[in-house]
C-alpha cells in the first residue's frame, strides 16, 4: 500500500512538472497578432497600456505593436514627436487588426481601390465628433467659417468626415460654403495662412492655441454629429478565421480602459513612453477626455450610417450599414457580465 502511494505521489508530481511551464516556455504559448494604431491620440492609449501591462499576455496574445508611420508624421506635424522606435515598420504593414477611424475605410467604398468593405469594425470608442475647431484670429464663432478654408489630412479621414458633417449639420452647401484644403490638419496651417480653421483632438486643443494666438471655437460635441471614429478594425477575411483572437484582444482592450480610468500613473506613463508627450497641462487635457471613452464600446451604427450618407455614391447604395460592423463581441461580453467588472 505504501509502495501504490509512493508510486501516485512521483506520478502526480511528475504531472505537476509537465503542466508546469517556465516563463519562456509560456511565452512560446502566446498567440502572435499585429496591431498598427492608426493615429496618435487619446483613443489609442489603452492599447498602449494593454501592451506594457501585460493585458494582451494576460489574454494569451503576444502582441507586436506600433504607429502607423503616416500617422507619426501627422502627429509630428502637430508639435507631438513620436519616438522612432514607437513607430511602425513593414513587419507591421496590413496587420490584420488596425486602431483607427471607421469613416476612412466607408469612405473608399466605390474607389478602384475598394468596392466592398475589407475591415470590420467590431468596438468604437469615439462615437460623436468631439474635435475642438481651432481658428485664426478674426473668426469668433463656427458661422464666420462659411465659406471658409477647413484644413483637413486626406479624403475619408475622420478630421475629413466630421467636417462635412459639420457643414450639413449646419445647412451648408457642400460645394459652395465649405472649402477642405487636404494635408493642412496641422497648426503650421494656420500659421502659414493655408487654412482657416483646423479640427484639435484634446492632443493639440488647450493652451497652446492661445499662446500661439489662435482662437478655440469649442468642441463640436455639442453638436451631438455620429462619428465612426477610433476603433478595433479587423480585416475581414482574417476575422472569420480567427474570432477566438479577436475577443480575446477586445478583452484587453477593455481591462486596459477600465485600468486607465483608475490608475492615473499607468495612463501617464503609457503616454509619455509611447508618445513623448510630458507636459503637465497637456496629460491634465488628455486624462480628462478619457472620461468620453465608453465602458461598452459597442460599434457606432449611426456614425456608419452618418459616413455613408456622407460619402454617398451609386455603389454605396448598393451596402447597407450591417456589411461594416460586427456587433456580437461586445454584445456577448455585455450579457456574461464582464463589461461591468473587466478587472476581476
Amino acid at each position: 500500500m505504501v509502495q501504490k502511494k509512493t508510486l501516485l505521489h512521483m506520478g502526480g508530481v511528475l504531472l505537476a512538472l509537465v503542466g508546469a511551464a517556465s516563463p519562456l516556455q509560456a511565452a512560446r504559448q502566446l498567440i502572435p497578432l499585429d496591431v498598427e494604431l492608426d493615429d496618435v491620440s487619446v483613443n489609442k492609449v489603452p492599447f498602449l497600456i494593454a501592451a506594457d501591462n501585460g493585458l494582451y499576455a494576460k489574454n494569451g496574445l503576444a502582441v507586436h505593436q506600433l504607429i502607423n508611420a503616416e500617422a507619426a508624421a501627422v502627429a509630428r506635424s502637430r508639435g507631438v514627436n513620436v519616438p522612432a522606435q514607437n513607430i511602425a515598420a513593414a513587419t507591421v504593414a496590413g496587420a490584420p487588426i488596425t486602431i483607427g477611424g471607421g469613416s476612412w475605410m466607408i469612405a473608399r467604398i466605390g474607389t478602384p481601390e475598394q468596392v466592398s468593405p475589407q475591415r470590420i469594425i467590431v468596438s468604437t470608442t469615439e462615437g460623436i465628433v468631439r474635435d475642438h475647431l481651432i481658428a485664426v484670429p478674426g473668426i469668433t464663432g463656427i458661422q464666420d467659417l462659411k465659406g471658409k478654408r477647413i484644413g483637413v489630412s486626406a479624403f475619408g479621414a475622420v478630421v475629413h468626415y466630421s467636417s462635412l458633417a459639420l457643414a450639413k449639420k449646419l445647412g451648408w452647401d457642400l460645394q459652395k460654403d465649405i472649402v477642405l484644403v487636404t494635408g493642412s490638419a496641422n497648426l503650421n496651417a494656420l500659421r502659414t495662412g493655408k487654412a482657416d480653421a483646423v479640427l484639435a483632438s484634446a492632443l493639440v486643443a488647450g493652451g497652446v492655441t492661445s499662446e500661439m494666438g489662435l482662437t478655440d471655437l469649442g468642441s463640436l460635441s455639442t453638436y451631438g454629429i455620429p462619428l465612426a471614429g477610433s476603433g478595433i478594425n479587423v480585416e475581414a477575411k482574417w476575422l472569420a478565421a480567427h474570432r477566438d483572437i479577436t475577443e480575446r484582444f477586445i478583452k484587453a482592450a477593455i481591462q486596459a480602459t477600465a485600468r486607465m480610468k483608475t490608475d492615473r500613473q499607468v495612463f501617464d506613463a503609457a503616454v509619455i513612453k509611447w508618445f513623448n508627450v510630458k507636459d503637465r497641462k497637456t496629460l491634465d487635457r488628455m486624462y480628462a477626455a478619457t472620461a468620453e471613452i465608453p465602458d461598452k464600446p459597442y460599434p457606432a451604427v449611426a456614425g456608419i450610417e452618418g459616413a455613408m450618407a456622407v460619402y454617398d455614391t451609386p455603389n454605396m447604395r448598393t451596402h447597407s450599414a450591417a456589411e461594416f460592423y460586427d456587433s456580437s463581441f461586445i454584445a456577448k461580453l455585455d450579457k456574461s457580465g464582464f463589461l461591468d467588472h473587466p478587472l476581476k
